[in-house]
């Protein structure tokens, strides 16, 4: 009785409510971290002389070197930055959050939405990110049960809305995020987790990787421009290696059909962002959420497949 009511679904509904305040931590603080490694690279390839000389032919300039130095003092000089620190502040007066501030939603609406020392108001993205994980776990406990399965797939959905939130900021999805994730869901078929075949599993992950990858090229040789990014080839693998193969094109089909429409209506009220684009990213994880919550028999049969 005890696990019954740990696994059921308002219990995971509270856990999806601390889950999802550390999501806002990933959403967040995960771009710039990868910001501040992509600049400590540059920083180390500024002061490559034995690369410069190789792809230039030359010595590199010694304003180069200079720039390198420089570039990685300022890197060092910064404040520490992990998902772990530092505490959670406000951005606007740097006022470090109390414990009651931090409880999920509770404390969002304590405060009015508002920060307690400056009042700055606080993006309403932080308590629907926490209220939308509530929801998904719940969801996923009504459709698994009390079995430990449920978890598993609590953390599939979790990964899922951290990149969604992300690549709709930044236009990326983490390789430290995308990666994992499908390798779990190879290994979770292995393991007899997930309920399929190991061969179902790599089939899946091989077809969603290659049908994006074909459209990018086709695209691309067609027009000379990148539809899409290879983020999204990752993404649609890893689904493919959690639901299977015979997933990937109704995921498509769905992401394709919602992604015109939002960006349709973005277009229409003029909220469009700079390049007139929509990031595919938060629409194939929708999909595949939809999905892992109606089961994919019931979507291929719904579609009359």
């Amino acid at each position: 009785m005890g696990q019954e009511w740990l696994l059921s679904a308002p219990a995971l509904g509270l856990l999806g409510l601390i889950v999802g305040s550390f999501l806002n931590v990933v959403i967040h603080r995960l771009p710039v971290m990868m910001a501040r490694q992509w600049w400590a690279e540059v920083a180390v390839q500024l002061q490559d002389e034995a690369s410069h000389q190789e792809v230039f032919g030359r010595p590199p300039p010694g304003e180069a070197t200079k720039a390198g130095r420089s570039l990685e003092t300022a890197l060092q000089a910064l404040p520490r930055l992990n998902l772990a620190v530092p505490r959670s502040r406000c951005p606007a007066c740097g006022h470090v959050l109390g414990w009651s501030e931090n409880v999920p939603l509770l404390g969002w609406l304590r405060l009015r939405g508002r920060c307690a020392a400056c009042g700055t108001r606080i993006p309403m993205r932080y308590p629907a990110v926490e209220a939308l994980t509530a929801l998904l776990f719940a969801a996923i406990g009504w459709r698994f049960g009390p079995q430990p399965a449920a978890l598993m797939w609590c953390g599939v959905a979790a990964v899922l809305l951290t990149l969604s939130a992300i690549d709709w900021d930044t236009t990326l999805l983490p390789d430290d995020l995308t990666q994992p994730l499908l390798w779990a869901g190879l290994v979770a078929a292995a393991a007899g987790w997930s309920g399929l075949s190991p061969a179902t599993a790599l089939i899946g992950a091989v077809t969603g990787y290659l049908s994006l990858w074909s459209v990018y090229w086709l695209f691309k040789l067609a027009t000379g421009k990148e539809g899409m990014g290879y983020g999204d080839f990752k993404l649609l693998a890893a689904l493919g290696a959690w639901l299977g193969w015979q997933a990937v094109l109704p995921i498509v089909l769905i992401a394709s059909v919602a992604g015109a429409l939002v960006g349709l209506g973005l277009k229409v009220s003029g909220q469009l962002r700079d390049g007139r684009y929509v990031p595919f990213g938060p629409f194939l994880a929708g999909g595949g959420l939809l999905l892992l919550l109606a089961g994919t028999d019931r979507a291929l049969a719904l579609m009359g497949w």
